[in-house]
């Protein structure tokens, strides 16, 4: 190397950057590739003179051109790389393991061994700052103009809310606050708070500009920004959110106790924060560095430690914060808000631990520029804007439209899928701002980068546009099934026991089967794409998919025959969920439909299943209309011509009716006599109504009948046996033998009767 840098100084050549990138590691191998071809096509490789002496290589240099020499000095760099790479020993994960733990505990044992002096220094540093001033004199002067420009401020920012005070403090109605005039509330005195500290920050720095000598600015500057600025933001923050004083208009679920404890404890906590930046800038303006004391180290922990203790011991509030007011959580929203402040310890644990390894690197300008405090920040925050989301989620989706179970389920899966999407989009918010933080731009990385953090990035970002996209069609699906689904199941009480209600829409109906479809594509394909973006050759995938594919075909003809005749009866609108249908002598509603088989539930309770490719004939009870036949049975002497108007003042009375009227699609009338039996005449008549709602008429049609028989004299005809007994007159005179003749005679009659009523005709169609 020594002979390379006589070179250097002798011909005074531009070779300083081809130097630095031989030796730089973070200079990429085509970087180096290009180098090393244009040094070969420029001249042939050169052997050093032996013996290499001083007049040796005077003597060679003087015969070279420029060109030569760089062709030689890259000759040697690249042999030393390659000599340095073949000794170079593969770093295990331990060894990575234990410089990780030697950085970070190197820090702490740095900083114990710096206490014996810190107080010492810092008492230089303290003199230093009385001496830069002057003595104590001058730092009383600059005490009391920094007061002075303090209390300016404060005037002016009290002025100011004086004046706004009609705006920033009109109160909310007095008859309960919803969500929204909470926010506006709290919305309108945070800018007013904002406001006023705007005003405090201008007046003090125009005043201190003035009043102020450079030097006294260099030190009154942090003061204003971290002990005062900073928490007073953070206190306002805190306010709009927590509400300490106000409970009714508090944006989250937390008792008094422990909305006035967290206030506190965060405007203490920004306080801490800023004393500290504070104290490492007052060191370092007096001349007392960083690493002399470890302050800052010390400082910083303390910030850490704080954080733990505020979750330990409010950690029944911060639970309730968590688990909001949302009657549907889930019980994994449970799970988060039980483990939220444990989350949040070992956040601030995690995070200590961080800052020290990095320390141990020597990686203090992202620490400087308060990048450590930002992830602590937005990452102890955003379980809270989890809760926010569904706080928001719950007052802003519109109520529930239909009803039934589909309906509620569908309700729920809407509100869920807002969620998710709203949680993705957080994260992606917070990630963001922390690599911000870091000097990181991960779309960068993800759209040009080669290496395996790049690819993972790119991963994630694809997993994250799939999901949304899974969650986006999710939820227009459930918002249609939600207006689509009504009460398609009739209840019990009002079918009769009998089936044959009314079915759900055809989107009700192929909807649930829509979302199984698209949902299915969309993670096979985005899942296809993440692995993709991996590096990983999905073509093989793809091939061994359509092998796959090819083989069930063959080997599960049953099965496609089943999915084919699904598709072709839902086509044809054979059936919906919800409808009374008969498949080959089984009956029941339609209660689930799958890819290939459909669920009946009979009226009784049985659920058949039945494959589609088994499906010969389906008859439907429950499609467009429902004709409902009623017999009555009256004696001989009825009018029938009488039995008729009464059918016909019925009709008009029920589609009269205000709640049954319309369900009426033709009025209920006499059909004349029917058929005649050994007790009367049967007189038959009939309606037309909407499938479901025949049961309900036709309770109320039996009660109007027999109320209006009542009042026109017609008894409805009963059963009698008739026995003819010669010589019935002298009944008292009968022997115990002839009324035990009787008595069989009577007993076989109405025996006889018994056998025919179980075994009636057939109906003629």
């Amino acid at each position: 190397m020594t002979l390379l840098l006589r070179l250097f100084a002798v011909l005074r050549i531009p070779c300083l950057t081809l130097l630095l990138a031989a030796t730089l590691p973070s200079l990429s191998q085509a970087q180096m590739a290009a180098v090393s071809q244009t040094s070969t096509t420029t001249a042939d490789p050169l052997a050093l003179p032996d013996p290499l002496t001083s007049e040796a290589v005077n003597a060679m240099i003087a015969r070279l051109s420029d060109d030569q020499v760089r062709a030689l000095l890259l000759q040697r760099l690249d042999a030393v790389a390659e000599a340095a790479a073949a000794t170079a020993e593969p770093v295990s994960a331990i060894d990575r393991a234990g410089r990780l733990w030697e950085a970070f505990s190197g820090q702490f044992a740095d900083a114990a061994s710096k206490l014996p002096v810190l107080f010492s220094r810092e008492g230089d540093a303290i003199s230093n700052f009385a001496q830069s001033f002057g003595g104590l004199g001058g730092v009383m002067v600059l005490f009391g103009l920094i007061a002075l420009v303090l209390l300016a401020g404060i005037v002016a920012e009290m002025v100011f809310k004086k004046a706004t005070h009609k705006w920033h403090d009109m109160e909310v109605g007095e008859s309960g606050t919803d969500l929204a005039s909470s926010i506006r509330f709290l919305f309108r005195r945070f800018c007013g708070e904002i406001a006023g500290l705007i005003v405090f920050f201008i007046v003090v720095r125009t005043l201190g500009r003035a009043i102020l000598s450079p030097e006294q600015i260099q030190f009154a500057a942090p003061v204003l920004t971290f002990l005062i600025w900073m928490p007073r933001v953070g206190g306002a923050v805190s306010r709009f959110i927590l509400a300490p004083h106000r409970a009714d208009l508090r944006l989250v679920n937390t008792s008094d106790h422990w909305a006035k404890y967290l206030h506190r404890n965060t405007i203490g906590l920004v306080l801490l924060a800023g004393f500290t930046m504070f104290v490492v800038s007052f060191n370092n303006g007096n001349g007392v560095m960083p690493g002399e004391t470890r302050i800052g180290y010390w400082l910083d922990s303390a910030v850490y430690v704080y954080i733990m203790l505020i979750a330990w011991t409010a950690r029944e509030g911060l639970s309730d914060m968590m688990r909001g007011t949302d009657p549907d959580n889930t019980p994994s929203d449970e799970k988060a808000a039980q483990y939220y402040p444990y989350f949040a310890m070992g956040i601030a644990a995690l995070m200590w631990v961080i800052v020290g390894t990095l320390l141990g690197f020597g990686k203090v300008v992202p620490l400087m520029q308060g990048a450590h405090y930002t992830t602590l920040f937005w990452l102890l925050m955003a379980p809270a804007l989890d809760t926010a989301i569904r706080g928001l989620v719950r007052h802003l989706v519109p109520p529930m439209s239909g009803g039934g179970k589909m309906a509620e389920e569908a309700y729920k899966s809407t509100k869920r899928s807002y969620i998710r999407i709203g949680r993705v989009a957080v994260a992606g918010f917070v990630l963001v701002i922390i690599s911000n933080a870091w000097d990181t731009d991960f779309l960068a990385m993800a759209s040009g980068g080669e290496g395996f953090g790049a690819r993972v990035i790119s991963f994630l970002m694809t997993l994250a546009v799939g999901y949304v996209v899974y969650e986006g069609v999710s939820l227009w699906i459930n918002r249609r099934l939600a207006k689509e689904q009504t009460e398609g199941d009739a209840p019990e009480e009002e079918a009769g026991g009998e089936g044959g209600g009314a079915g759900g829409s055809r989107l009700a109906t192929v909807l649930p089967l829509l979302r199984l479809t698209a949902l299915s594509g969309i993670a096979i394909v985005f899942g296809l794409l993440a692995i993709g973006a991996l590096g990983i050759d999905i073509t093989p995938l793809l091939a061994g998919a359509g092998i796959l594919g090819l083989a069930i075909g063959f080997g599960a003809q049953k099965l496609v025959s089943d999915i084919v005749g699904g598709v072709f009866f839902l086509i044809d609108d054979a059936f919906r969920t919800g409808e009374y249908v008969d498949v080959g002598g089984t009956a029941g509603t339609v209660e689930k439909i799958s890819i290939r088989s459909m669920q009946l539930r009979h009226h009784r309770g049985p659920v058949h299943t039945i494959p589609y490719g088994e499906i010969q004939k389906l008859t439907n009870y429950s499609r467009d209309w429902v004709i409902m036949k009623l017999k009555f049975t009256v004696p001989f002497d009825t009018d029938p011509n009488k039995v008729k108007k009464i059918f016909k003042k019925i009709g008009a009375e029920m589609l009269e009716h205000p709640e049954l009227g319309g369900d009426f699609l033709q009025p209920f009338k006499s059909q004349g006599v029917f058929d005649f039996d050994d007790v009367g005449m049967i007189i038959r008549g009939k309606f037309m109504a909407e499938p479901g709602k025949q049961f309900t008429l036709r309770k109320e049609i039996f009660n109007r009948v027999k109320a209006h028989f009542a009042e026109n004299g017609i008894e409805f005809a009963r059963r009698e046996v008739r026995v003819a007994i010669p010589g019935l007159d002298e009944a008292e005179n009968l022997s115990d033998t002839d009324k035990a003749a009787v008595s069989a005679a009577v007993s076989g009659a109405v025996q006889q009767q018994v056998i025919e009523e179980q075994t009636p005709p057939a109906e003629p169609k």
